[in-house]
């Protein structure tokens, strides 16, 4: 099933032209991905501090469709697929909520889970493969 978050356009979101500001878009999608771990149940001050691993953003891509300005209300709709045993990959599509079949804007990031000590890739933990099962699609490497 695939994560929902609703957010208005900010002010400090846009740039001197008045539209969205090409690097706050993965903002946007960041605060959708937060909260679709809040949601699942992750405590969001464990999972950002966790000593024990760490899961970065490797790869990021943001495709503009139509401006995005202040006020506006956009719908994000989340959903991560599992790469493999250390890495997903979520796509993000941005909606104007006046218009549902609007697509404003288009994202995807890759995450790795790596050991925060050592720095080597590690196995997903079990409560991202939860949020997995909840908000995506696994693959075939989940059988």
């Amino acid at each position: 099933m695939t994560f929902t978050y609703k957010r208005t356009i900010r002010f400090q979101d846009t740039d001197a032209a008045g539209v969205v500001y090409f690097a706050n878009v993965l903002n946007i999608c960041h605060e959708a991905y937060e909260e679709s771990l809040a949601e699942s149940g992750i405590t969001l001050k464990s999972f950002f501090r966790s000593t024990l691993i760490a899961i970065p953003i490797v790869h990021a891509t943001v495709d503009f469709l139509k401006p995005m300005f202040c006020g506006d209300q956009q719908i994000i709709y989340l959903t991560p697929k599992m790469s493999s045993q250390d890495t997903f990959t979520i796509n993000y599509e941005i909606y104007s909520t006046e218009e549902s079949t609007r697509l404003m804007s288009k994202a995807v990031t890759k995450h790795m889970c790596i050991d925060a000590t050592i720095r080597a890739r590690k196995e997903l933990p079990e409560s991202m493969m939860k949020w997995l099962d909840q908000w995506g699609a696994t693959s075939e490497l989940r059988c």
